[in-house]
């Protein structure tokens, strides 16, 4: 591993386990990890699922908000490596999903993947002692096999960020967990209409158009800028104590 990697690993596992000790936003963390994926493990996307207090499986975070990347996670939680991921509680490795095998294995999944671009994906447990409350999913965009050291390497950085969602807790309640599972879930719901508060602004106004991508990034910068948790922000959007074009003209 190179010193320039080390660096970019060690100052992971600090922003991960950061969250310990301050007050955190669950959904922006883990769209931290799912963005420091990309460059520590070499893949083309990643994605963080979580299990809900029903057993269901719901996208959380992923790297990127392109809707096409986002359909993919969605196809995923209906049939997929994930959802076995979730059952065995083991890591589901799959270096090209169109082989047979694969194709067997899981033929809507891994024909929605293909379709999107995406040739291989690994989901890799985050586990609470032995219930597994999510996933993390990486994608590659062409045949991959993921490296013994770098499945380790992502595999304790799913346990890393499983311990920041748990951090208050969750060692003393059971139901403490289940609330900061959904608390993340639905801070996704707020997001997404947050996105579309900002990208609907943008056309009435008739400034340049931002698409959803554009406006997730708007919402961080914006939040981060200020020192403000990303779901409040969406929040305020939402309920329109915050006016959009603040955010929008950053």
């Amino acid at each position: 591993m190179s010193e320039t990697r080390e660096a970019e690993v060690v100052d992971t596992f600090l922003a991960l386990t950061d969250t310990l000790v301050h007050d955190f936003d669950a959904l922006d963390m883990l769209t931290m990890l799912a963005e420091r994926c990309i460059a520590l493990l070499d893949v083309s996307a990643a994605g963080v699922i979580l299990v809900d207090g029903q057993g269901r499986l719901s996208v959380a975070a992923a790297s990127s908000e392109r809707s096409r990347l986002l359909e993919v996670f969605a196809v995923a939680i209906d049939g997929g490596p994930c959802v076995d991921c979730v059952r065995t509680g083991e890591q589901q490795l799959c270096d090209d999903l169109t082989a047979a095998d694969a194709r067997h294995r899981w033929p809507h999944y891994a024909h929605g993947a293909v379709e999107a671009g995406f040739r291989a994906t690994h989901a890799l447990p985050m586990r609470l002692r032995d219930d597994v409350i999510g996933v993390l999913t990486l994608l590659h965009t062409r045949p991959h096999a993921l490296s013994d050291i770098d499945a380790r390497l992502g595999q304790a950085l799913a346990d890393a960020a499983t311990i920041g969602l748990i951090h208050e807790r969750a060692v003393r309640r059971a139901e403490t967990v289940q609330e900061q599972l959904q608390g993340a879930l639905n801070s996704r719901i707020v997001i997404e209409q947050a996105k579309g508060v900002l990208v609907a602004e943008s056309h009435l106004r008739s400034r340049t158009a931002v698409d959803p991508e554009e406006a997730f990034a708007l919402l961080r910068r914006h939040a981060r800028s200020r020192g403000q948790r990303l779901t409040d922000l969406a929040r305020s959007l939402v309920e329109r104590t915050v006016d959009p074009s603040v955010v929008l003209d950053g």
